[in-house]
C-alpha cells in the first residue's frame, strides 16, 4: 500500500488534493500482486481491448493449460505457450495478434529480454519501459501498469491513460484534460509518491459513474 506518512504528508500539503483525500480516504493501492513480470504480461496481453469480466474469461482458459490446470493456477510457462497449437490458444478466446504477442512474450523470456522479479528489482522504471515496449504487443501504458501493481514500483505517473488525466482535470478544475506532456510537468513535484497520486485521479475519474471501477486500477 502507497499512501504511507511520507506520501500522505506530500500529497495532502496541496489544497486540491487534500480535499480529495478526505473524501475518498487512504489510498488502498497495492503494488505487489505476486506475479511474475512474464505472468502479469501474459495477462495483460490477454485483456487488451477487453472489459474486465471477459478479460478474466480469456485468462481463466488459458491457465486451465497451464500445470496447475485451472482458471485460477498459473498460465502456461514460456515452453508450453511455444508448443501450444494455435488451435489450441485461440480456443480461449484469443486473436491472431494476441496469440503472436504471447509466443513472442515466452520467447522473450527464454532469451532473458523478459526478467523474474529478482532481476527487474534491480532495473530502473525508464530501464524497464525501454526494454519490454520492444516487444510485440506490450507498451509503455502496460509496462507502467505492470511496474505500478506487480512490481510495487512508487513514483509512476502514467501521463497517457485518460481516467488519470480526466481526475487531474476534475481536481484541478480544468476545462479540458492536460495533454501528456503538461500533465508530466504538473506532478513532478509529487514525486517520488506519484503511483498514489494516479491512483487518487483515477478514483476521481470514476465518481459518480454507475459502472464498477476497472479491476486493474482499483
Amino acid at each position: 500500500m502507497f499512501l504511507m506518512a511520507d506520501s500522505a504528508t506530500l500529497l495532502g500539503a496541496d489544497p486540491d488534493l487534500a480535499a480529495i483525500i478526505a473524501r475518498i480516504g487512504p489510498c488502498t493501492l497495492r503494488g505487489d500482486d505476486g506475479q511474475e513480470p512474464y505472468d502479469a504480461l501474459l495477462r495483460a496481453i490477454a485483456g487488451q481491448q477487453l472489459h474486465g469480466a471477459a478479460a478474466r474469461k480469456i485468462f481463466g482458459r488459458l491457465c486451465l493449460l497451464g500445470e496447475g490446470g485451472s482458471i485460477d493456477g498459473p498460465p502456461p510457462a514460456p515452453g508450453q505457450i511455444l508448443s501450444l497449437s494455435e488451435e489450441s490458444l485461440r480456443g480461449c478466446g484469443l486473436s491472431g495478434n494476441k496469440l503472436l504477442a504471447m509466443k513472442g512474450l515466452a520467447q522473450a523470456r527464454l532469451d532473458g529480454l523478459v526478467p523474474s522479479r529478482a532481476e527487474a528489482s534491480a532495473m530502473t522504471d525508464e530501464e524497464l519501459i525501454t526494454q519490454l515496449i520492444t516487444l510485440r504487443g506490450i507498451g509503455r501504458w502496460t509496462v507502467e501498469m505492470l511496474l505500478m501493481f506487480t512490481l510495487n514500483r512508487p513514483d509512476v505517473m502514467p501521463v497517457d491513460d485518460f481516467g488519470v488525466r480526466e481526475g487531474w482535470r476534475r481536481i484541478r478544475k480544468m476545462e479540458l484534460p492536460p495533454k501528456p506532456k503538461a500533465l508530466k510537468e504538473e506532478t513532478a513535484c509529487f514525486s517520488p509518491w506519484r503511483s498514489t497520486l494516479a491512483w487518487y485521479c483515477w478514483r476521481v475519474a470514476e465518481e459518480g459513474k454507475k459502472t464498477a471501477p476497472n479491476p486493474l486500477t482499483a
